[in-house]
């Protein structure tokens, strides 16, 4: 089974296995690509709402890994899905690959290049160039804003 993101539907993706999505994904397209939403749904595409537990879980490993901040809600709770479902997620998003990646949900991209290796973000303060391994809004030691930095 495979779930389907938003640019699933924006680049025409066609796939012969079964396919799942969630209501989010319809509220995110507009006319041409909303209706291909709607015909793979007529098509037999389950619609997935998945538990808590799993959008729980789902947050938890992106914060392990720095990308909370860079999911929305729907992102999130795609990845559930496809946690749930024990299916591939098909995206083009990279920070969604990063949290598939550490939860062992396989990956299929459409229209650009996969992610090779899982990161786990640091975070620097513009001000005075301390690093802490999560986000927060502002630096705790001198208020500046804190920037995401690939700590390899």
């Amino acid at each position: 089974m495979e779930v389907l993101d938003s640019s699933a539907f924006i680049h025409g993706y066609d796939s012969d296995d079964r396919t799942a999505s969630i209501p989010a994904v319809q509220s995110e397209l507009t006319s041409e690509t909303a209706l291909r939403f709607d015909a793979e749904e007529g098509a037999g595409m389950h619609i997935h709402v998945p538990d808590e537990g799993a959008v729980g879980r789902v947050r938890r490993a992106a914060g392990e890994t720095g990308d909370l901040a860079e999911l929305s809600d729907t992102d999130v709770r795609l990845l559930a899905a496809a946690f749930e479902l024990d299916a591939t997620l098909v995206t083009d998003d990279y920070a969604m690959q990063n949290v598939a990646q550490r939860m062992d949900v396989p990956v299929h991209v459409i229209a650009r290049d996969g992610i090779d290796d899982e990161r786990e973000w640091r975070f620097q303060c513009v001000g005075c160039g301390r690093t802490f391994d999560e986000n927060r809004d502002r630096c705790p030691v001198c208020g500046s804003d804190l920037s995401r930095k690939n700590p390899a």
